[in-house]
């Protein structure tokens, strides 16, 4: 047994709890993993009034076949509109009427349902979000209801090319990989989804060993622990022992298309511009220092790209660069948007910014100030407690385990000049793929 590791007495399966870390900077964080694989992480923060409490499921768009396209956000409604236990409204009013707040979120690689409450709230919180994860009738009304609550989503969505063009470069670089396609699946993929096409999505992805349970907060870890069991005693999640699932391989890897252009034409005011590569996944060592290198390109307003294109030149109102990592990929691109007819300058400008940073490297001030945005960027973050069990929760699903501050900030101080500088000159020299949204043809640009 571990040092700091407990067993709960009785049966042959038992739950084995273990301190992670005592955080000088947070709380003390503990990890249970329950006899059916299904994880508990909790941050016991004394000094808080509040808990945030999620249930996470490593289950996201990318695991959808092209048929079951906008499944899992599908499903993340549907959770909401009713259990054995409870109505849509009652689970709305049980926590609005204690001031709480409930949510829940779908990305490409997981699913996030969650609350935030008064410390004494918790235990209701508890029971309705595992009630609702756990159990959901998803009554064959309640799905044609939200077919049309999530067609009006996804027609709101191509309303806003801001949004729009993201979503477009993403297919420019994945193309028909899972990667590439909307997390809400499209119209043509949501409306003949049938209530058996999701109930089966549920019921075979949802189980105990993908899924995390975390909260931060006043908290104690044992009653947490106790109260999810009570919670999902006689569910389906109520399951015989299982070992927890592995996070997300990291290969074979991702394979991308060739550099590419995709004009989206719409008559805006505004034209909405993406420019980037393939880049690294989230467990490549390089990523503290691209998170460096992403800073002072396009990461604040003393960087690189808005300084050149907004700043001295009022080009754009927007312009930022940033980075998206995944189990087995990943993405750098620059975004920007600006009046129609300025975009061959910004693309020119911003262009001329890559290849003098692949060719020269950033400085020795650059990296210093690039650090300190990452070190703050990150420390300022956890000063609430969603950001805190969000931290909990992905450490444990993306990573396998929980990196402590300290660590963390200290592998961002060891990020070199050469080790900047030779990820620019890598990345920043890769043919880059382009996504416009705006009043042009399709063939209006070339890469």
């Amino acid at each position: 047994m571990v040092a700091g590791e407990t067993r709960s007495a009785g049966g042959a399966a038992r739950a084995v709890t273990r301190t992670l870390s005592e955080d000088p900077l947070g709380g003390t964080v503990r990890r249970t993993v329950l006899p059916s694989g299904l994880r508990v992480l909790t941050e016991a923060i004394p000094a808080m009034r509040s808990v945030s409490f999620g249930v996470w499921v490593a289950v996201g768009s990318r695991d959808e076949t092209g048929s079951q396209a906008g499944a899992a956000h599908f499903l993340e409604h549907l959770l909401f509109k009713g259990t054995h236990k409870r109505t849509a409204l009652d689970i709305s009013a049980e926590i609005e009427a204690v001031g709480g707040e409930t949510n829940a979120f779908t990305t490409k690689e997981y699913t996030c349902y969650y609350a935030r409450v008064l410390d004494e709230d918790l235990p209701l919180a508890i029971d309705v979000m595992c009630d609702l994860v756990a159990d959901s009738v998803l009554d064959a009304a309640d799905v044609e209801t939200e077919r049309g609550v999530i067609l009006e989503e996804i027609a709101m969505h191509d309303d806003e090319p801001g949004d729009e063009v993201h979503d477009l470069f993403a297919r420019a670089v994945y193309g028909d990989h899972p990667l590439g396609r909307l997390i809400s699946g499209t119209e043509e993929t949501v409306t003949p989804m049938s209530r058996r096409q999701i109930q089966s999505f549920y019921r075979r992805r949802y189980t105990p060993p993908q899924i995390v349970v975390a909260a931060a907060g006043n908290l104690d870890h044992a009653t947490v622990v106790k109260l999810v069991r009570a919670a999902l005693r006689g569910t389906p999640l109520d399951t015989d022992p299982a070992a927890p699932a592995a996070y997300r391989p990291s290969t074979p890897v991702v394979r991308t298309k060739p550099a590419t252009t995709l004009v989206e034409p719409k008559e805006t005011e505004q034209a909405h511009l993406l420019l980037g590569c393939p880049a690294i996944d989230r467990t490549d060592e390089r990523r503290f220092a691209l998170g460096v290198l992403n800073n002072v390109l396009g990461g604040g307003m003393s960087s690189r790209l808005f300084q050149e294109i907004r700043e001295q030149r009022g080009l754009a109102y927007s312009v930022y660069s940033y980075a998206s990592q995944y189990a087995d990929s990943g993405l750098f691109a620059v975004y920007a948007g600006c009046a129609p007819g300025k975009v061959d300058e910004v693309l020119e400008l911003t262009r001329a910014e890559l290849r003098r940073v692949a060719a020269e490297g950033i400085t020795e001030a650059e990296l210093a100030r690039g650090k300190g945005m990452s070190k703050g960027s990150f420390v300022l973050g956890l000063e609430d407690t969603g950001s805190r069990m969000s931290r909990l929760a992905k450490g444990e699903l993306l990573y396998g385990n929980l990196m402590p501050v300290d660590e963390l900030l200290a592998r961002v101080d060891a990020v070199t000049l050469d080790e900047v500088n030779t990820l620019a000159a890598d990345l920043l020299g890769r043919p880059m793929s382009l996504a416009v949204v705006g009043p042009f043809d399709r063939s209006a640009f070339s890469v």
